[in-house]
Order: structure tokens, then sequence, then C-alpha cells
């Protein structure tokens, strides 16, 4: 098990620039109580903003319109309190091109130095245009390389869980729900609050496995082995925020029995957002190793082992989502009767 966990302080008077798209679902299911806590909500995210942020806003139903261009917020802070005011609920929902001209709005100002994020909110299911998770997932891949994060806020019961959530995690982006409209501000509070806290960008992890331990698998994360090397891309790292991953190694021909030896070196290269510079970290991993079956069995780490547990429930949940959508229910349920034995 690999985790990175910033320790920089929360709050900093040199904290990064924010370049950010707010993408707000105004379909007709969205009328009444939710809209306008959607508003509510946009103005509490604008106001934990500086004038030198950059911010858009973009709503979309079956069409999308950029109701703000993206620009200084310093410069518009009026005319985006304004068109916040004017949204109104009506029609059928496009979330897959929303969240894409969301992401055109933060690529104008595009910078390594800034925190470039799209927060998109919606209580629906894409139903106009590329709708399911893979292709949801997909975008948020093609962001993520281009440095911008997807946070995702779904509003009540009825929105799409699996593609908001995997949206948001192929970006390295937050996903949360929100039962009541009601909780709609607080939560924007809490996502802006994260977004100006975020002290790492662009952190690539190596891990060089030793002679005798073969790379199987990565769980928790999508990414490369090359024979003896694991490589990882996280899009930033927020501060005092932790993330992990679990890397299946085969020991088979270590040729270890007894006592410790070395298994991996990791190395960590990123760009410290304080510094405006790139730094990385090192660290080696050794094991240790017994043929005392009794041993082994005491020495599991079991708060590893319940990770593996949940990540492997996970790529069996996007299985049996995908199964679903192609129409295969019997499938869908197999794979989840599978996971629960």
């Amino acid at each position: 098990r690999l985790s990175l966990k910033t320790l920089a302080a929360k709050e900093r008077s040199d904290r990064a620039p924010i370049n950010v798209a707010l993408v707000i679902d105004r379909s007709g299911s969205m009328s009444g109580d939710r809209i306008a806590a959607a508003k509510k909500g946009a103005h509490v995210a604008l106001e934990r903003l500086d004038a030198d942020d950059i911010v858009s806003l973009v709503a979309y139903n079956h069409e999308v319109d950029v109701l703000a261009e993206t620009g200084r917020l310093g410069t518009k802070r009026d005319a985006l309190d304004r068109a916040i005011d004017k949204l109104v609920a009506s029609g059928t929902t496009a979330l897959h091109a929303g969240v894409k001209e969301g992401g055109e709005q933060v690529k104008a100002h595009l910078s390594d130095l800034k925190v470039n994020r799209v927060v998109l909110l919606s209580d629906g299911l894409a139903n106009v245009g590329p709708s399911s998770p893979a292709q949801l997932a997909e975008l948020g891949r093609a962001l993520a390389a281009k440095g911008i994060s997807v946070s995702t806020i779904g509003l009540g019961l009825d929105y799409n869980e699996d593609l908001m959530q995997r949206l948001a995690a192929a970006s390295d982006g937050n996903h949360v729900f929100v039962e009541r409209p009601s909780d709609l501000a607080e939560i924007f509070d809490r996502e802006f609050g994260d977004a100006l806290s975020v002290a790492a960008r662009d952190i690539i992890i190596q891990i060089e496995c030793k002679a005798g331990f073969t790379p199987k698998r990565v769980l928790g994360r999508e990414a490369e082995i090359e024979g003896s090397r694991v490589t990882l891309k996280l899009n930033q790292l927020p501060a005092e925020t932790e993330r992990y991953v679990v890397v299946e190694l085969d020991a088979s021909a270590s040729g270890l029995a007894s006592g410790e030896g070395e298994v991996a070196s990791v190395a960590v290269d990123y760009l410290d957002l304080a510094s405006g510079n790139r730094a990385n970290a090192r660290s080696q991993v050794t094991a240790r190793f017994t043929e005392d079956a009794k041993e082994a069995e005491a020495s599991i780490n079991k708060r590893v082992m319940s990770q593996v547990t949940e990540q492997l429930a996970t790529e069996n949940s996007e299985k049996a989502v995908e199964h679903r959508d192609a129409g295969d229910l019997t499938a869908a349920r197999q794979v989840h009767a599978d996971t629960a034995a």
C-alpha cells in the first residue's frame, strides 16, 4: 500500500490562484427548491474566491450556455451574480456537453501554477449526448491529462451516482452526494475550501521493483506496468489529504525464505504550488520473509486487506454497471453475487 499525504497548512496567504468553471444543471428536474439552492451555492462559491482568481459560469439543459466567459473575478463579480440569479430550470440533460464546455473555459487560462477545476452540479441522469459512466470517465481522463480536475455534486436521490463518481475519480476531483437542497451552500463552501488548499499538482509516481518481484496489477488507480516498473499519475493533492494505491506483487521468484529483503524503490516527482518549483520524495519498500505459516498469518495488515477488498468491490461494481447498461441484468446480478461471496 502506497499512500501520499501533503503536510502543508490549509491557510496560506500565498495560496495558488484558482481557475474554475461552475457548471450548473438547469434541466426541468432542477426546478423549485433545487435551482434556488444551486444559485445560493454558486454565490457562496464566488464569495470564497479572490479578485485575481479566474471564473466562468456554464449552464446546461439539452443545450449548453456560457453565461459568463472565463476571466478575472475582480472585473466580473457583479455580472456573475446577475447571471446566476437569472438561471431558470427547463428541458432535458446534456451533462457531457456541459462538462466539456466547462473544460474548454478552464483551458483558456490553463496554468501549471493554478488550481484548474470544473465544478459540476446535477440532480439527474445524462440523457442527451454521451451518457454512460465509461464515456464520462473518459472525459474525466482527457481533462486530467490537461491538468484539470472535475468535482461533481449529486443533488437528490435520482442522479446517476456511477456516472458522476467515475467522472470525478478519473480526474482526481471530489464527488459528494447532497440529499437536501438546503445543504448545497455548505457543500459549495467545502468544495472551494478544498480548491483553495491544493498543495501539489502533476504528481508522477514511479515504483521500481527489485529482481524477483514482479508487479501484477494496481488497485485504486490506473497505472502503467512495464516489466519491473510501475508508473502512476495524480492530477492534484489538496493539503492534509491522503491518496493511496495498492500494488500486487508476485514474490515467488525472489528466492527469499527468511529475514528482511528490499522489495522496491519509490520515487515521487511533483509540482509544489507553494514554491512554484518541482520537488521530489523517495522511499524504500522492504518486506520480512518467513517459512512459518502462523507467523505470516499473524503479520497480515488488516487495514490494507480491507482496502484491497474495497477496491476489488469497486472494480466489480463498475463491471456490473457496464453489464446493466448493455441490458444484461443476469450478468450484472452474477457479478454482484460473486463480489458478495
